[in-house]
């Protein structure tokens, strides 16, 4: 599995924009990756420790028959109220796109025009260049 899709996990958070992995000190590996440096919260998913998604062929939620469970519904109207990103807008994506184009879409989307870097869905900003002047 290559990196890039090792950073979306389960409930099609990508995990490559959140503000645990871009951080430089005590960085998250992501969903996917070792336990070392990840919250308790993370360690603790009731998504990521799903026995369906542990049993099923595919890694993303939309896969399993309650879906979406209520943890889901939950994770995503908080997402969607405070960073403007759904956990179900991207699980649908990747189901009617596929993987490899929903990763060009987030690189895209997630792009900071200013540098290149990448924009972190918690902050709203690049944590390289820092929040906009506008």
């Amino acid at each position: 599995m290559s990196a890039e899709i090792q950073l979306i996990a389960p409930c099609g958070m990508n995990c490559g924009i959140c503000l645990a992995y871009l951080r430089k000190e005590r960085h998250c590996p992501g969903c996917h990756g070792a336990d070392t440096n990840k919250a308790a919260s993370c360690i603790k998913c009731v998504i990521r420790n799903c026995e369906m998604i542990k049993i099923s062929r595919s890694k993303f939620c939309y896969d399993c028959g309650r879906y979406p469970c209520p943890r889901l519904k939950q994770l995503d109207k908080r997402y969607r109220t405070r960073y403007r990103m759904s956990m179900i807008e991207n699980l649908e994506g990747i189901k009617s796109i596929g993987l490899q184009a929903f990763i060009a879409n987030e690189k895209k989307r997630w792009r900071c025009n200013k540098c290149g870097g990448v924009i972190c869905v918690h902050r709203g900003y690049c944590l390289v260049c820092g929040p906009s002047e506008e």
